[in-house]
């Protein structure tokens, strides 16, 4: 038989996906997918029944329904600090992970090089590598996870393409300040490079830390490609809807990458997302407080199992060491864990380029009842040590 195509070889199965299913046979409570065990707002759950029932059952644009791109553009103007045309600057598209996908075969040729910061969510290098192109990683150095500005120009000096950016990050929780970010833009700007950005949890974020849109700092709108999705900020991540963001020269031919990948996102959520990009100021702010609460009950749990742990700035993932267990790897430890502790994490080094094996990501988007549920079976963690 054939051979299958060789970069299968360079990236595995979703981890995420699979600690998922580990979960799932064990019976644990799974705080390794990242995604809500509460509902999205009723007022979204009702637009949708009447987006049913009202007809919007067919193909719509394939590159975004004009009224979900109209509501969009009108939400992000404020946000992004920039004049963004609905019918110029978005594509919309089927989740955040085609909107990456998207802009990375938007700008990529074969061979191309692209910066990554390790951590990363793991589709960022798979992506890199279905492009054609080549993952370029620059470290992000714990416990604050910041980049050394050396380092980066070094990557950069490469010859690189593009740098994607995960801002907040997923999975070190870590919020770039506008001082870090301006470097980036400066680098960007001097080598001529694009800047794909991932800010799906730009909600989320803890004061007194900080959301910059990196399309809103001088000169980079015409060079960004800004990604998101409703899927957490709205608790709606099976509705996969997404999108990107940039100028009309890009957008124009992200479109078409997104028209024979997917062809169009789901004509009926996209005419009831309508109603959540409407949403007050005050739907993000108790969006905020309620997960500073949850990050809270969960944090205090770990203080009290005795994990050490980075603070997240943003989103909703935590960074745990688990140095002390005496495991031969994260893998073996969250095996071990979703069987005989009843609670589901990722293996970190899934999201390193670096060998790292001591640490484990948790992510907290639960009701406060799940997480204190969880939070009492990790105690007994205490007695492993």
């Amino acid at each position: 038989m054939p051979e299958l195509a060789k970069h299968l070889n360079h990236f595995t199965e979703s981890v995420i996906r699979e600690m998922t299913r580990v979960s799932d046979a064990h019976n644990a409570i799974n705080l390794s997918q990242g995604f809500p065990d509460f509902d999205p707002p009723p007022e979204l759950i009702d637009a949708a029944k009447r987006a049913l029932a009202e007809g919007y059952n067919q193909y719509a644009v394939t590159w975004g329904a004009p009224g979900f791109r109209q509501a969009l553009a009108r939400k992000q103007r404020v946000r992004m600090g920039a004049d963004i045309d609905p019918d110029a600057h978005i594509v919309v598209t089927c989740g955040g992970t085609e909107a990456m996908m998207a802009a990375m075969m938007t700008v990529c040729n074969p061979g191309d090089k692209v910066i990554v910061f390790s951590p990363f969510y793991e589709n960022y290098g798979a992506d890199t590598i279905l492009s054609g192109a080549k993952p370029v990683y620059v470290p992000l150095h714990p416990p604050e996870f910041g980049f050394d500005p050396d380092e980066l120009r070094r990557a950069f000096e490469q010859g690189v393409k593009a740098l994607v950016l995960c801002n907040p990050s997923n999975p070190a929780g870590k919020v770039f300040t506008r001082e870090e970010l301006h470097l980036i833009a400066d680098l960007a700007q001097e080598f001529d490079t694009f800047v794909i950005t991932d800010e799906v949890y730009e909600h989320i974020v803890y004061p007194p830390h900080e959301h910059v849109y990196m399309a809103s700092l001088p000169g980079m709108f015409e060079r960004t490609l800004s990604t998101s999705s409703l899927s957490k900020t709205y608790s709606v991540t099976g509705w996969r809807l997404g999108y990107v963001i940039g100028p009309e020269r890009v957008i124009s031919g992200a479109r078409k990458i997104h028209d024979f990948l997917t062809v169009g996102a789901a004509a009926p959520l996209q005419q009831a997302a309508i109603t959540g990009l409407n949403f007050s100021q005050s739907y993000y702010d108790e969006l905020q407080a309620g997960y500073v609460r949850r990050r809270s009950v969960f944090l205090d749990y770990l203080d009290r199992a005795g994990l050490k742990y980075t603070r997240p700035q943003g989103a909703y993932y935590v960074l745990a060491d688990i140095s002390d267990f005496g495991f031969k790897s994260d893998t073996e430890f969250c095996y071990w864990m979703a069987r005989d502790i009843g609670v589901a994490a990722v293996p970190g080094s899934s999201f390193f380029h670096e060998p790292v094996s001591h640490l484990i990501r948790f992510h907290f988007a639960k009701k406060e009842e799940t997480l204190r549920q969880a939070g009492e079976r990790l105690m007994r963690l205490k007695e492993k040590v």
